[in-house]
């Protein structure tokens, strides 16, 4: 699978997918508290060093280039031979669907044909949709079998399937997945640990013109190499609000997706993620540093949360600089304040131009949107603007960023312990806006916690007579209550000031 731009006159429009097939919902999380995983070294370029079970090291793939003359060709087939181990294909497969109904009906003339569906009637007869399946590639990033892909080759999928380059194949979960950067994170079953792994470069340390090596799975075509140049940096195809890809004019196809594109070090400078419909050496990488920003969420609880500071902000033109007097070139200019927000609470105004967020500086909307996204909701950081032509850094408390109109909302891995879940039909996971507590993920229909007004999206903070700081403080102080007892709980709704007060009737035993 590649994600594919329809043309180049329509980059305005978001990607669309170029599937061997598309999937459906995701498969609900189960309701038990999930395994241990393996803890990655997130050192930019660094993995942990495992052992196999004989005590041998297995060592990062890194290839070495024998220096030649001035201008000779270099054959790429060591690079391939040290790195090729580490790539992976990825099947997937869904179960039937419901049938869509009437869904097809009314779709304007000519627009079912193109899709296959003449008349307008649904492809999947009356009988619900057929089980899907499709191809896609990957990378394996520690040699205990995490494993990164996008993820758009595994949302929706019920079965996840990983084939080696070797001919090893393992049944896989899938452990976290991001849609507005297109990354999942998957780990392998029944591995002993031995895995040939890659590691993430610096894509920062990339120039426009260093040679770049694609591999992964075009057409189920297995362990395909091709080789390019890196043609472009920081490319905007408007597939999300977090657009920062990288370009290459290396060979990238429908099944490439999620597989690595390497330096000639033979680190991953970036996840192959689209490609332009019809054109040709017009590819598109999600850098391995954005990457590395995502790991730690996408493995310890599935999900990513961003900060947020609630602007509508603009890019800063020559125009806009003259009419609002300010010397500045580059900014973002703020056309808006979402009220109660926390860029209104920290005071920054309309027509503010924000230059920087922290260590990073700020010369577009787009750079403003992409740094904030990078810190942790709660945390506190320094915004530099000039407001009026003067200078001066205003310190702002980040928020927890919403989710938009049209996108996934994603549920934390489930972190609550198996007896507090089957006891009061409560589910809970970390709170995501980085000022404590246990949120509430999900309520059993009929349970003691639903009969006690809780409601998913409510910050437990305290349990009885104890102050709960997360999870683990919030689940002792439920499962040791006394059975017939009322437990009084105080809970807040993020972006709601003040507190609720709840009692919970813990069942008999």
């Amino acid at each position: 699978m590649v994600r594919t731009l329809p043309s180049r006159r329509h980059l305005a429009r978001a990607l669309t997918l170029m599937p061997l097939v598309a999937l459906g919902a995701c498969k609900p999380a189960a309701d038990v508290a999930p395994p241990s995983r393996p803890t990655l070294s997130l050192k930019t370029g660094s993995t942990q060093t495992a052992t196999t079970p004989s005590g041998a090291k297995v060592e990062p793939a890194v290839y070495t280039p024998t220096p030649g003359s001035p201008g000779a060709l270099m054959s790429l087939a060591p690079l391939v031979d040290t790195v090729k181990g580490a790539v992976v294909n990825v099947e997937v497969q869904a179960r039937a669907r419901p049938a869509m109904g009437g869904m097809m009906q009314g779709l304007p003339p000519g627009l079912a044909e193109r899709f296959g569906m003449p008349g307008g009637q649904s492809p999947f007869g009356e009988g619900g949709a057929p089980a899907k399946q499709g191809l896609g590639s990957g990378f394996v990033i520690d040699p205990s079998g995490l494993v990164l892909t996008n993820n758009h080759v595994v949302e929706g999928a019920d079965l996840v399937r990983v084939k080696l380059e070797d001919g090893r194949a393992f049944d896989a979960e899938v452990l976290g997945r991001d849609s507005l950067t297109d990354v999942a994170l998957i780990q392998l079953k029944g591995v002993s640990g031995n895995l040939p792994f890659v590691k993430l470069g610096d894509s920062d340390g990339l120039r426009v013109g260093d040679p770049v090596m694609a591999i992964g799975n075009p057409f189920g075509l297995a362990s395909s190499v091709s080789a390019g140049i890196l043609s472009a940096r920081a490319r905007d195809i408007h597939a999300g609000p977090y657009d920062d890809f990288l370009q290459t004019d290396a060979a990238i196809n429908p099944g490439n997706s999620g597989g690595p594109l390497f330096n000639m070090k033979g680190e991953v400078v970036g996840m192959n993620t689209a490609i332009i419909g019809g054109a040709t050496g017009i590819g598109f990488a999600v850098p391995a540093n954005l990457i590395q920003a995502l790991l730690p969420q996408l493995q310890e609880t599935g999900v990513v949360r961003r900060g947020w500071v609630g602007l509508a902000v603009q890019d800063l033109t020559p125009e806009l600089a003259r009419a609002l007097r300010v010397d500045a070139a580059k900014g973002a200019v703020v056309a808006g304040v979402s009220a109660g927000g926390p860029g209104e609470k920290a005071g920054l105004r309309e027509e503010d131009i924000i230059t920087s967020v922290g260590e990073r500086a700020v010369d577009s909307a787009g750079s403003l949107t992409r740094a904030v996204a990078l810190l942790k909701p709660g945390s506190e950081v320094k915004v530099s603007l000039v407001r009026g032509g003067k200078a001066m850094e205003v310190p702002v408390k980040l928020g927890t960023r919403p989710t938009q109109r049209g996108e996934e909302e994603m549920t934390p891995r489930d972190t609550t312990p198996a007896p507090l879940s089957k006891r009061l039909g409560l589910r809970l996971s970390e709170a995501q806006d980085g000022s404590g507590g246990a949120q509430v993920v999900a309520v059993e229909s009929g349970s003691a916690a639903e009969r006690a007004g809780l409601m998913p999206g409510m910050v437990l903070t305290q349990v009885g007579d104890q102050k709960v700081s997360g999870v683990a403080e919030a689940a002792q102080a439920l499962t040791s209550a006394e059975p017939g007892s009322a437990l009084l709980l105080r809970a807040r709704v993020p972006g709601q000031d003040g507190a609720l007060l709840r009692a919970i009737e813990v069942p008999q035993r």
